[in-house]
């Protein structure tokens, strides 16, 4: 079994160094028989997926270069909330990449509990949209009664002002430039009137 190894600390973690990780994850794999294949090794945030390593790291499973992935503990591996960090893990197992956390014995897709772990996670995950969605349309709600208007502003330009930028010879964009809108807008009132843009 190929195994390979991530770790991670935050730069804002005085004193933290992935070498502590490392030597435990390597120890830990000897004693299961498996084969070190990859470290990758992340000295970032775990609050998203924009790692070098990270991203490297899900390349080479996407290209089957391992058969496991071995971290110290999920928030190690992941600290952008439950969603996406189920979804980090279930684009392991499409790769057929099987993953478990050192210090968490039951996050393991390699053992018996491993639909399990998955559903409570799921639950979980859906838990946080829901959570979001809230908080989102709360905040909409908390603006319009504010008297803030949300949405794309309406262009507040007369079908004429367009004609005569045109027939004086400008493009769209040119025209556009001139108004302060999008070639697109422009268009469309020239083409729908201001109804179309509103």
């Amino acid at each position: 079994m190929r195994v390979a190894l991530y770790a991670r600390v935050s730069t804002k973690e005085k004193g933290q160094d992935t070498e502590n990780q490392l030597v435990q994850l390597r120890e830990f794999a000897a004693r299961q028989g498996w084969q070190v294949a990859r470290e990758y090794v992340d000295h970032v945030t775990g609050g998203t997926s924009d790692r070098e390593q990270f991203q490297q790291m899900f390349k080479d499973a996407s290209q089957r270069r391992f058969d496991v992935l071995l971290f110290w503990s999920l928030d190690r591996f992941s600290r952008e909330g439950a969603l996406p960090t189920l979804q980090h893990l279930n684009r392991l197992s499409d790769y057929g990449i099987q993953w478990r956390s050192f210090s968490e014995q039951y996050l393991d897709s390699t053992g018996m509990f491993k639909d399990a772990v998955i559903g409570i996670l799921a639950v979980i995950a859906k838990q946080e949209k829901v959570r979001i969605s809230e908080r989102t349309r709360a905040g909409l709600e908390r603006a319009r009664a504010k008297g803030k208007t949300l949405g794309r502003r309406k262009a507040d330009i007369a079908p004429e002002q367009v004609d005569e930028l045109l027939a004086a010879g400008n493009s769209y964009r040119q025209a556009a430039k001139l108004l302060k809108v999008s070639p697109g807008t422009v268009w469309a009132i020239k083409n729908n009137g201001p109804k179309a843009i509103a």
